[in-house]
């Protein structure tokens, strides 16, 4: 059965083209919420961006689209485009993530 530890296993995969850091390390994955129904595995993903006008959006969805269903069991994913709470690396992104960002908190 397929859990939302290996769904964000497979979104690890994926990198912002622009930062080549994992989606996941930036904390752009805000929510992973796996649902059983009539025998089907269908998981919805809350994913954020860098910014709005991010101009790698369309390839950042495709590929976390991917990456998710790539997670053994799953029948379906949804991708949900959300801003609240507003991405903040100081906030959001891993220890890794920021010291390869030179923030230094």
């Amino acid at each position: 059965m397929v859990d939302e530890q290996m769904v964000m296993t497979a979104l690890f995969e994926v990198e912002d083209p622009e930062l080549k850091i994992s989606i996941v390390d930036l904390g752009l994955v805000y929510a992973v919420r796996i649902e059983q129904k009539e025998g089907e595995c269908h998981a919805e993903v809350d994913l954020t961006l860098t910014s709005p006008g991010c101009p790698a959006a369309p390839e950042i969805m495709a590929a976390a689209h991917r990456a998710a269903l790539s997670a053994e069991g799953l029948d379906s994913v949804h991708i949900n485009l959300v801003w609240t709470p507003r991405w903040d690396p100081k906030i959001h992104a891993s220890e890794d993530a920021r010291m390869d960002m030179g923030i230094w908190d």
